[in-house]
């Protein structure tokens, strides 16, 4: 039995920091754990232009404990009306290391997203043809199609469209949720890869309803069925390099969420190696975490691999009930549970 595990240091390849007081809260727990994140453009107003990018990635940057190696790897949000010689200046430049394509109103912070993937293909050709990165939320908004099936819709419908039209546009395929999208990143070609995140590694949508509504076990998209979350336990330890770590990671205030219409948002930062690695160590795969943490990741993007490592142990990691972010309390995922690893950095 492995009782030490030494790995290269891992980046996150999709979270949120949100902005403000909150933003400078969650920033140290990410860069305590991660070398590089991908950072998440749904602010208010969104992350649209070069110029907002580079302010918004100087106030994270600001947020980074002193002493601390961490860099914001910085997205653009796409609507409607984006300009894809915006997006290829911005990526020349060095600011923008992918855009985030949201479902207009598919989850927080997506009001003023892409109504419909026409609207935007100059923009996601023009991507393609500089090697950028497009990030997608995979689910449809319509109100008719079950919360539980619109990821699979979403492949069907747009999806697999935009692949076999657009072939060398390289797609991450966000925090999927299903066999299906499992299925899906594994018949595509090499310029689709996907990111899963701890919950929905651990938890299926039972979680959300165990002893009555647990608000902290509710995120977008939403956990399923079991037989979907053994699946994607399956892709995340099966040694693919389409798969990598992305947590996902959304903190909404505890208020926020324990209320008449809580927030969609896991926030998994504080111990998400801890987390992950138990996923692994379950599935009798610890030999393949590191490729999954730290290596498939900036490959697929073609960014270098981390120099530096860092080291978990077995051991008990208590996970409080509540975090304070810079004045603002947070309920974890594993709040009040005990991990068997734990990080030593």
């Amino acid at each position: 039995m492995t009782d030490s595990l030494t790995i290269r240091r891992p980046d996150d390849w999709h979270l949120h920091f949100r902005d403000d007081a909150v933003m400078k809260g969650v920033v140290p727990f990410t860069a305590r754990q991660f070398a590089r994140a991908i950072v998440m453009p749904n602010l208010s107003p969104p992350v649209t232009s070069v110029e907002g990018c580079v302010a918004y990635r100087d106030r994270i940057q600001a947020a980074v404990p002193a002493g601390v190696d961490f860099t914001p790897l910085m997205t653009a949000y796409l609507t409607d009306g984006v300009d894809g010689d915006e997006l290829a200046r911005g990526f020349a430049e060095g600011v923008f290391t992918a855009a985030k394509l949201y479902p207009a109103h598919a989850t927080t912070g997506s009001a003023h997203g892409v109504t419909d993937i026409a609207q935007i293909m100059p923009a996601l050709e023009k991507m393609a043809s500089v090697g950028m990165p497009l990030l997608i939320h995979g689910e449809v908004t319509d109100s008719h199609v079950d919360i539980f099936d619109r990821e699979a819709v979403f492949i069907e419908r747009t999806l697999s469209g935009l692949v076999r039209n657009l072939p060398e546009l390289k797609i991450v395929f966000e925090h999927i949720t299903t066999a299906d999208a499992a299925a899906f990143v594994d018949a595509s070609g090499p310029n689709v890869a996907a990111t899963i995140t701890p919950q929905h590694l651990h938890i299926n949508r039972n979680a959300m309803f165990a002893g009555g509504m647990r608000p902290h076990a509710y995120c977008l998209p939403v956990a399923k069925r079991e037989v979907h979350r053994l699946a994607l336990r399956k892709a995340a330890t099966s040694g693919s390099t389409k798969y990598f770590l992305g947590t996902d990671s959304a903190p909404h205030a505890q208020s926020a969420k324990e209320s008449a219409c809580g927030c969609a948002g896991i926030f998994n930062a504080p111990y998400a190696l801890e987390s992950y690695v138990t996923v692994f160590d379950e599935e009798g795969a610890l030999d393949r975490f590191e490729a999954f943490a730290s290596e498939n990741g900036p490959r697929f993007y073609g960014l270098p691999l981390n120099e530096g490592t860092i080291t978990l142990e077995r051991g008990e990691t208590r996970v409080p009930d509540t975090v304070d972010a810079n004045g603002t309390t947070i309920v974890p995922f594993h709040a009040g549970e005990t991990l068997g690893w734990v990080y030593r950095g």
